[in-house]
């Protein structure tokens, strides 16, 4: 658990960052133990049963690397229930993400830092959902990204668009250190249930 001490006072940028490289270390140690087995159907579950997206929905998603919970999934059954899908394109730093629509099947490209993303040429998407990955979350509904600031910039891009971040319960703790520019999630989904931490306008 991230201890309170490591969460600064608002307007300490520095004390901040550090704090956060302290959170992904201890973050990616835990995600990396998780036991992965079954989680992936585990968490479609726990959604579909209690924080479905709106009917109709485009829900924006990604595509999980490396130890990332795997959405995969909960991708296909919403795409069953007639949910438009869009995965991001990674932009230049600075940026939001740009979503693209996407289907199985669809060829894809190589994108920056692992990710895997529809190829340039897809058709531009605006989601009316979006979830978002993480390396830590707590109660109060803080995130912890890798550090690039882009769900930031994009959640700040889609004001009252409902988000939910997705983790291994694991992931969570007590305190995620956050600053201003650090957008809450709506919710939080694990292969244990969903966390609701407030209603998102059009919810």
């Amino acid at each position: 658990m991230v201890a309170p001490h490591l969460t600064p006072p608002p307007g300490d940028d520095a004390l901040l960052r550090a704090a956060k490289v302290v959170a992904r270390e201890e973050a990616q140690a835990r995600r990396a133990r998780a036991d992965a087995r079954g989680a992936g159907p585990a968490l479609a579950a726990h959604v579909l049963r209690d924080s479905s997206p709106p009917p109709g929905a485009v829900v924006a998603g990604f595509w999980p690397m490396g130890h990332e919970i795997d959405i995969l999934p909960l991708l296909r059954a919403l795409a069953a229930r007639g949910h438009p899908l869009c995965l991001p394109r990674t932009p230049k730093r600075g940026l939001p993400l740009d979503f693209r629509a996407f289907a199985f099947g669809d060829r894809m490209a190589k994108g920056p830092f692992g990710t895997v993303q529809p190829e340039e040429g897809a058709p531009a998407a605006v989601p009316g959902f979006v979830i978002v990955p993480l390396l830590a979350f707590d109660l109060s509904g803080r995130r912890l990204g890798y550090g690039g600031g882009y769900y930031d910039r994009t959640l700040a891009a889609l004001p009252g668009v409902p988000t939910l971040g997705v983790a291994f319960a694991c992931q969570r703790m007590e305190v995620v250190p956050a600053g201003p520019h650090d957008a809450p999630l709506d919710a939080v989904a694990t292969e244990a249930g969903v966390m609701r931490f407030r209603e998102a306008q059009g919810a």
